[in-house]
């Protein structure tokens, strides 16, 4: 399937105005807002859709409050949306009456299907002066980012308590590839064979736990999530873990309360993979395993110093 990422999120929200607010700062462009809905956007065009709780186009909620309501994965084609709609037909996909293909995946997430509307944009990351290659920056400095300006909506990661039937879902399905495991517990997922270490992660806490965990937003280098995470704390949003690197995928991380649903995270550096990529499935999912290094709480966005609630 020729699935090329994400091309918008939906969420479902108690304060329309807390949520516009939050993505703001959160350094996304608003395209639209009214008195039932405010739509933005990434640096590439993925979207960012707030819905109030009640709109009754959106799709069911798998759990109470504000959360994510439908995931939007773009495709390369009309005839992938074709082969899709084939291999999801005994799920109930079906195309709507504005030509979308939707479906509902076994953990109870809507998702819908269209050509991607996403665009190439041109940005430029720091360039890291290594041991072995260190003129890879000559006479310039590494860039100091005052906030953060995502470049996409880089992955998803929901709670299940359905892994196998989910996992199975979006890998027979959809096409997706494995990345990494945590056996019995979670799944790390790629919608492409090429691609960044994961588009979802799939985990499971108990046997009957679903949810959202966290949307996970794209930037250009470790800079700027140092720069978004302290600017989204000087606007007083709440850090719950950050800035740090996760091992399994190598990226570095900043996590926020996003009052939209669970968390929402600038994250950069994960690791490319190809078909050549052979998945690690005996990761534990520990503390050691989940961050080599974390800051909870955050930094606080004025004195940049570790964030020491009084």
């Amino acid at each position: 399937m020729n699935i090329t990422g994400i091309d918008m999120i939906t969420y479902g929200v108690a304060d329309l105005d807390e949520g516009r607010r939050f993505f703001a700062d959160w350094g996304l462009r608003e395209l639209s807002h009214g008195t039932d809905h405010a739509d933005f956007e990434t640096l590439d065009g993925s979207v960012v859709s707030l819905r109030l709780l009640d709109d009754p186009n959106l799709p069911e909620p798998f759990e109470e409050g504000s959360t994510l309501r439908e995931v939007t994965w773009g495709v390369g084609d009309d005839a992938t949306l074709d082969k899709l709609g084939e291999s999801l037909a005994r799920f109930g996909a079906g195309v709507d009456e504005s030509g979308v293909l939707r479906a509902t995946d076994p953990n109870g997430m809507g998702l819908a299907f269209r050509v991607s509307r996403r665009r190439a944009v041109a940005v430029e990351g720091a360039r890291v002066n290594t041991f072995d290659n260190p003129a890879a920056r000559i006479n310039r400095r590494s860039p100091v980012y005052e906030r953060a300006a995502p470049v996409k909506i880089g992955h998803v990661v929901f709670f299940t308590p359905h892994l196998e039937d989910t996992e199975a879902f979006y890998v027979d399905g959809l096409g997706f590839r494995v990345s990494d495991r945590y056996p019995g517990r979670g799944v790390f997922l790629r919608c492409r064979e090429e691609g960044g270490h994961h588009d979802l992660f799939l985990l499971r806490v108990s046997d009957t736990k679903r949810g959202l965990n966290h949307v996970a937003f794209t930037v250009r280098d470790l800079h700027e999530v140092f720069g978004g995470g302290l600017h989204i704390s000087r606007r007083g949003w709440t850090t719950q873990v950050g800035p740090g690197r996760h091992p399994i995928s190598s990226a570095y991380f900043w996590y926020v309360m996003n009052p939209c649903g669970g968390l929402a995270e600038y994250y950069a550096d994960e690791d490319w993979l190809t078909g050549e990529w052979q998945p690690r499935e005996d990761w534990e999912p520990t503390p050691e395993n989940y961050a080599e290094w974390a800051i909870t709480g955050g930094l606080d966005g004025r004195t940049r110093r570790q964030y020491l609630p009084e």
